[in-house]
C-alpha cells in the first residue's frame, strides 16, 4: 500500500492509505437494468471524487454493451484459457489469486455476494446487500433460485466485513432474516445516472419521440414486468379513467408470465392502444442508446408522470431517476420507497387501484400541484448526490483500510 500526505477527510498534513479497490464487476459490464446501473455509477463516482486510489474492476468476460473508462480504473479479465472457459468459477473462487497478486486491499461485491473463503486471506470484503425480495415473497421465485440466493446471501452476510444496505428497509431485513448484528450494517444510498439531473435538449427530445414514435403525452413505467411491481394494477387506474382522460402508459422493461396477464387484462377491456411496450419496438430492441439507457433521460423528461406502485422495493431507483429528471412520481407507501421518493412524491397504497388513478387524474389535471411536486422531488433528490453516495461508501472502506488483517482473521 501506498502513503500520502493530503487526506480529504481530514485536513492538510494528515497520513493516509491509497488504497487498491477490486470490485465484482460483472453487473457493471453485462447488466442493463439496476444492478448495473447501481454498478456503473458508484464505480464511477468513486473514480472520479477519490482519484487518488486505484480501482480494479474484475469482469469474468469481456463486454460489448458497456465500457468504464479513467486513469485509475482497471479492468481485469481471467488471464488463462481455464479460468476463461469456467468464468463463473473464477469468479466465485479462482478470482481471490488475481487479488493478491494485485494487491487488493478492499474487494467489494457489488451485487449480493463475494467471493468463497475470502475472509482467510489478507483481503478485506464489502458487500452490498440490495435486498432480500426472495425471503419476503419466496412463491414468485422458483425454489431453486430462492436456495441458491439465500445461501449466497448468507454467506456473503456472515463473512464479509462489512455489509452495505442500499435503505433503512434493507438493514432491518437483513438483522430481521439473517441475525446480522446491526454494527455491521451501513446504509448507504445510491445516487443514479448523472444525465437524469441534465435537462435534454429540446431537439434531441423530438428526435427520440420520433425514433420510438413517442406519443404527445404519456405516463411512465420503468422497471422489469414482474408481480411485484404491479404494472396491472397500473393498468387498472388506467381502465377506471378511461371516461375521464385518454393518455397513453409507456412501459420499458420486459417479463415472461406476468407479463403475459398483464397483456390479456389490456386485451380485454380494449386498452391496446393506452399501453406501448417501448422495449418490443423495434428499433428499440436493437439501438445501442436503448439498451444502455442513454435515450432515458429524455423519455423521462417528455413524460407527465412516472407510475411506480411496487409492492415492494429493496430502493426503488426509477423513483430517484425520475425526481432528478423534475418528473412527478407516484409511488407505494410501503417498503423503502418513501425513503427514496421523500416529500417529492404522491404516494398510494399500492393494493388499491382507485388511489392511483386518483393520484394519475389529480397530477394531469392539477398543474400547479404537478409543479410543486417537481420542486420537492428535485430538492429531495439532492440527498443523493453521486459525491455524497462515494464519500459514504469510502467511509466505510475507510474504516476497513486501517491495516491489513492476517488471513482468517474477523474484523
Amino acid at each position: 500500500m501506498k502513503v500520502h500526505s493530503k487526506f480529504p477527510f481530514r485536513g492538510q498534513g494528515s497520513i493516509f492509505v491509497l488504497m487498491n479497490i477490486g470490485f465484482d464487476a460483472k453487473r457493471a459490464y453485462h447488466n442493463g437494468t439496476g444492478l448495473g446501473h447501481y454498478s456503473r455509477t458508484l464505480i464511477s463516482s468513486l473514480a472520479a471524487y477519490f482519484p487518488q486510489h486505484e480501482y480494479f474492476l474484475l469482469n469474468p468476460k469481456p463486454s460489448e454493451l458497456f465500457q468504464l473508462n479513467g486513469k485509475n480504473i482497471h479492468e481485469v479479465l481471467p488471464s488463462n484459457l481455464l479460468h476463461k472457459t469456467l468464468s463463473s468459477v473464477w469468479r466465485s473462487t479462482w478470482i481471490k489469486n488475481d487479488l493478491e497478486k494485485r494487491g487488493i486491499d478492499i474487494y467489494h461485491g457489488l451485487s449480493n455476494e463475494i467471493p468463497l473463503d475470502i475472509h482467510k486471506t489478507a483481503v478485506r470484503s464489502v458487500v452490498t446487500i440490495h435486498d432480500l425480495i426472495f425471503e419476503r415473497y419466496p412463491a414468485q421465485y422458483s425454489k431453486i433460485d430462492v436456495e441458491i440466493y439465500k445461501r449466497k446471501f448468507i454467506y456473503a452476510c456472515d463473512h464479509a466485513d462489512k455489509v452495505i444496505a442500499i435503505s433503512e428497509q434493507t438493514k432491518n431485513d437483513i438483522m430481521e432474516f439473517y441475525n446480522t448484528p446491526e454494527e455491521k450494517i451501513t446504509v448507504c444510498y445510491q445516487s443514479c445516472n448523472p444525465a437524469f439531473a441534465k435537462t435534454a435538449d429540446e431537439k434531441i427530445k423530438r428526435q427520440i419521440k420520433e425514433k420510438y414514435s413517442l406519443p404527445d403525452q404519456y405516463f411512465l413505467y420503468v422497471g422489469s414486468i414482474i408481480e411485484r411491481k404491479n404494472l396491472l394494477g397500473i393498468c387498472k387506474a388506467i381502465y377506471l379513467l378511461r371516461n375521464d382522460f385518454r393518455i397513453p402508459l409507456v412501459v420499458i422493461g420486459d417479463g415472461t408470465r406476468y407479463k403475459q396477464q398483464v397483456k390479456d387484462f389490456i386485451k380485454q377491456n380494449g386498452l391496446d392502444h393506452q399501453v406501448i411496450f417501448l422495449s418490443e419496438n423495434s428499433l428499440a430492441k436493437v439501438a445501442s442508446s436503448f439498451l444502455r439507457a442513454e435515450d432515458f433521460p429524455a423519455i423521462y423528461q417528455m413524460a407527465t408522470a412516472m407510475i411506480y406502485p411496487s409492492f415492494f422495493e429493496g430502493f426503488g431507483i426509477p423513483v430517484l431517476e425520475a425526481l432528478w429528471s423534475r418528473l412527478p412520481v407516484i409511488t407505494s407507501n410501503v417498503s423503502s420507497l418513501p425513503e427514496a421518493g421523500g416529500a417529492g412524491a404522491y404516494y398510494v397504497n399500492p393494493n388499491n387501484t382507485e388511489e392511483i388513478s386518483e393520484g394519475m387524474k389529480r397530477i394531469y389535471e392539477d398543474k400547479a400541484f404537478a409543479e410543486t411536486l417537481k420542486e420537492k422531488g428535485w430538492q429531495y433528490a439532492q440527498n443523493f448526490t453521486q459525491h455524497k453516495s462515494a464519500a459514504d461508501v469510502m467511509k466505510v472502506y475507510e474504516k476497513l483500510r486501517t491495516k491489513r488483517k492476517n488471513p482468517g482473521e474477523k474484523f
